[in-house]
């Protein structure tokens, strides 16, 4: 069963808060389209890291990881991701001071594409699949039910990330009406869209 559970809540916690793609990603649904978007991403994001934990305890992530084909379409899969988002954030910011709120509303997208988006980054996050891989098992025991465990654990870990992301998205809600300008909103969004797309080439390029 699993032991060390307050490490593995502090551990998962730290990861969670560590600065990357996920954090990004939140940040343009939440300025985006508020706790509409904000949420299925966070949904989405909690299924990848249950899926990725499942296929950990299944073995299939270190047939993954060890699969340098398979270990690359994941990371270029990712990296796309990653990069479309950040395309489209900066050809938001392009038309943000001449949209109106009826246009900005109008190209949100829905609760899928903001599920998918959350899916899709994780999923294409090897790094993930390498917390999954190398350090869940460390918490697991061989006593009892080890996949079980395993699962148990993966589905702390996207709880955590969802407690984390629901309190991160909160705080930059707070703060959206701050930035309720054109002008701001233009240099946040080109900010925001130039991490993402950083950050899918460096993933794309296994960096």
């Amino acid at each position: 069963m699993p032991t060390h559970l307050p490490v593995f809540l502090i551990t998962t916690w730290l990861l969670a808060m560590l600065p990357g793609a996920g954090q990004a990603l939140m940040v343009r649904q939440t300025l985006t389209g508020g706790p509409r978007l904000a949420r299925p991403t966070i949904a989405g994001n909690a299924t990848g890291l249950l899926i990725w934990s499942t296929a950990a305890a299944a073995g299939l992530s270190a047939v993954l990881l060890t699969n340098p084909h398979a270990y690359a379409a994941v990371r270029i899969a990712g990296g796309i991701v990653l990069a479309i988002l950040g395309i489209n954030t900066l050809r938001t910011a392009r038309t943000t001071a001449e949209a109106s709120a009826d246009d900005t509303e109008e190209r949100r997208p829905g609760f899928r594409g903001a599920y998918l988006a959350g899916l899709g980054t994780t999923l294409g996050n090897p790094k993930a699949g390498v917390f999954a891989i190398s350090v869940l098992p460390q918490f697991v025991t061989s006593e009892g039910p080890v996949l079980a465990s395993s699962i148990a654990l993966g589905v702390v870990w996207a709880l955590v990330n969802v407690c984390w992301y629901f309190l991160f998205t909160w705080g930059v809600g707070r703060g959206r009406a701050l930035v309720s300008r054109p002008a701001v909103r233009r240099g946040l969004s080109i900010a925001t869209g130039a991490v993402l797309l950083a950050l899918g080439a460096a993933v794309a390029a296994g960096g």
